[in-house]
């Protein structure tokens, strides 16, 4: 792929369902391919596919829509080189809240600077244990955000035990545990990190709850 283009499986507006930013209206900008296979993925039809975009194009789309806050997703939007500068001609642009969500298997300090990283650190009820990217403990920003999403019990002590042992809440914004759809009770969840005190945010998805994309 050209370094000035992308594959873009859709661009759209809604709200934003995840993160510290839920609630506020974000253009979403879904890039095509990904490199893991999770278990729990509700985006498949992302893997391939997606239709070729300049970068101007995909900088018009997002200035055309009403809303402040852009999140270039995927798939896994750092296979495609050009997102980077997606990314700056958007914040260059001015007035724009710019965040990219990445499964954090790459090097994170790809994502230009202002721009907010949300980094999946995948659990092994993912399928995709021991994807993640060591190194980007040290590569995280004080405006950057980790998630992991929790299929069950076990998953869950993986995720605080490795949020304990690399103190991740001193690293970033937030810590997020966010329950894997159809898999766990988003309640079960809230009430295990009530007995434990965790220093995170239980995180349910809002768009499940709008039922909107």
């Amino acid at each position: 792929m050209p370094e000035d283009k992308l594959k873009v499986i859709e661009i759209f507006t809604s709200i934003q369902g995840e993160s510290t930013y839920a609630g506020c209206p974000c253009v979403f900008v879904r890039l095509a391919g990904c490199n893991l296979r999770c278990a729990y993925c509700d985006t498949t039809y992302a893997y391939e596919g997606g239709v070729e975009m300049t970068v101007g194009e995909v900088v018009a789309a997002c200035l055309g829509s009403p809303a402040r806050m852009v999140e270039i997703t995927g798939g896994e939007p750092l296979l495609q080189k050009a997102f980077g500068t997606v990314a700056e001609r958007l914040m260059d642009a001015g007035g724009r809240t710019v965040l990219i969500e990445t499964n954090g298997s790459l090097d994170i300090s790809a994502i230009p600077d202002g721009v907010i990283a949300i980094v999946d650190i995948k659990t092994p009820g993912s399928g995709e244990g021991g994807s993640f990217d060591m190194a980007n403990i040290s590569r995280l920003r004080p405006l950057d955000e980790v998630k992991f999403v929790v299929t069950g019990r076990s998953d869950y002590e993986w995720a605080r035990n490795f949020m304990a042992r690399n103190r991740l809440e001193e690293k970033c914004r937030a810590v997020l545990f966010s329950p894997a759809r159809g898999w766990l009770d988003p309640a079960q969840l809230g009430r295990w990190m009530i007995e434990d005190g965790l220093p995170a945010r239980l995180q349910v998805p809002l768009h499940w709850l709008l039922g909107i994309p």
